[in-house]
């Protein structure tokens, strides 16, 4: 009667670890099949990234020796660079002043 004890404990105790055991593999496998959706979620989302920056890559102006080009349309746009450039600077001098007044307000 003592091993039919001893057995039924040992078996129920195998029967319960083999339950727990198969619960958490099946709570990981449910868990990595959600990382692989938004894994394939973000890649889209990647691929979208790269089509829209080779895009605008295709709209620039080539980068290339222009040692005997026409010079007119290079000026063109260096001025055009420069105008951009000076525009970025008047809006960083903007936002930095509006910021030292703040920060003027709090310190006076």
């Amino acid at each position: 009667m003592l091993w039919f004890s001893v057995w039924t404990v040992l078996v129920a105790g195998t029967l319960v670890g083999a339950f727990l055991l198969g619960r958490r593999l099946w709570r990981s496998a449910v868990a990595a099949g959600r990382e692989l959706a938004r894994a394939g979620e973000v890649l889209a989302e990647l691929e979208a990234a790269v089509a829209r920056l080779e895009a605008a890559a295709q709209e620039r102006p080539p980068i290339a020796p222009t040692l005997l080009a026409d010079r007119a349309p290079l000026r063109a746009r260096v001025e055009e660079l420069r105008a951009a450039r000076d525009e970025r600077r008047a809006e960083r001098a903007r936002r930095h002043a509006s910021t030292a007044r703040a920060w003027r307000r709090y310190s006076h």
